[in-house]
C-alpha cells in the first residue's frame, strides 16, 4: 500500500499527494517568510514552503477589500486564483489558491457546515469510474496525512442543508497554488488553509465569484507558459518564459 501511494504522489495528474512522517533529522535553509516554515502540526510534519513560490501575489496579506461581501464572509475568485476572507472596515485576508475542475464549476453561495482536521479523503464515483488506474484502491477512502489529497484541513461546503462536494482544502504540492490544477477543489497551502481555519467556523458564508465578476474586482489577470498567473498589467516578455516551477 506504501508503494502505491508514494506512485500515486508521482502522478502529475493529481499533483498533490506526498509522502508523511517525523521530522527529518536535517537543519532546513531559512525560508523566504517565516509564516511558511516547516511545523510540527500534531503527529504530522509539515515542510516549509520552498521559497520559490513565495512570489508577491501568494503569500496571504491583510488588504483592502471593495468588494460587496458583508465581514466574516469568504469570498473565492477561482480565476483571478485568491480566496478572501473579508474583515470589517474594508479589509480582507487574501490567499493564493489552487483550482481543480469542482473548484472552476461551482458558482453562487454556500455555507461551512464541518471543518475537519486532517481529514479523511474519499474519490468521487465519478473519479473512480473515468480513472480507475489512480483512484480504485481508495474507493473506500484513505485517512489523514500528508499523503491524503485534501491536506491539513478541510472546509465543506453546504447549500440548503446539503453538501455540494464543494471542499476548502490544504495541499502538499505547493507548485500547484497559482494555478488550474487537474484535480481537486479549491486548494491552499497548508501553512495558510490552518490560518483560515481558525479564522472561521460553521456558519460562516461563502461566495464563488463568476467570471465577470472576478473581471469587475480584479481585472484581467495573465497566466504565463507555466500555468502561473500575474496580476492585471502584468507584461511578459516571452510567453512561456516565467519563472519555472
Amino acid at each position: 500500500m506504501r508503494q502505491t501511494l508514494r506512485h500515486f504522489a508521482a502522478a502529475l495528474s493529481l499533483a498533490f499527494l506526498a509522502a508523511c512522517g517525523q521530522p527529518p533529522q536535517v537543519t532546513q535553509a531559512p525560508v523566504a517568510d517565516p509564516r511558511y516554515a516547516a511545523v510540527q502540526d500534531g503527529e504530522f510534519y509539515i515542510p516549509a514552503v520552498q521559497p520559490r513560490y513565495l512570489t508577491p501575489e501568494k503569500v496571504r496579506s491583510e488588504v483592502a477589500y471593495t468588494g460587496p461581501e458583508d465581514a466574516n464572509t469568504i469570498v473565492v475568485d477561482p480565476f483571478a486564483r485568491v480566496l478572501y476572507y473579508v474583515q470589517p472596515n474594508g479589509r480582507a485576508m487574501r490567499y493564493a489558491i489552487g483550482v481543480g475542475p469542482q473548484g472552476k464549476a461551482f458558482r453562487g453561495n454556500a455555507v461551512i457546515s464541518m471543518k475537519r482536521e486532517w481529514p479523511n479523503w474519499t474519490p468521487t464515483q465519478n473519479m473512480i469510474r473515468t480513472q480507475p488506474e489512480l483512484y480504485a484502491e481508495f474507493a473506500r477512502g484513505l485517512e489523514g496525512g500528508l499523503e491524503n489529497p485534501l491536506g491539513a484541513r478541510a472546509l465543506y461546503l453546504y447549500r440548503n442543508g446539503r453538501d455540494t462536494m464543494y471542499r476548502i482544502h490544504g495541499t502538499i504540492d505547493n507548485r500547484s497554488i497559482g494555478r488550474a490544477t487537474s484535480a481537486g477543489c479549491i486548494r491552499l497551502f497548508n501553512q495558510d488553509i490552518i490560518d483560515l481555519y481558525e479564522r472561521v467556523g460553521n456558519g460562516t458564508r461563502v461566495k464563488v465569484r463568476t467570471e465577470a465578476e472576478s473581471l469587475q474586482y480584479e481585472g484581467q489577470w495573465v497566466e504565463d507558459g507555466n500555468g502561473d498567473i500575474h496580476p492585471p498589467g502584468t507584461v511578459l516578455a516571452t510567453a512561456g518564459t516565467a519563472t519555472q516551477g
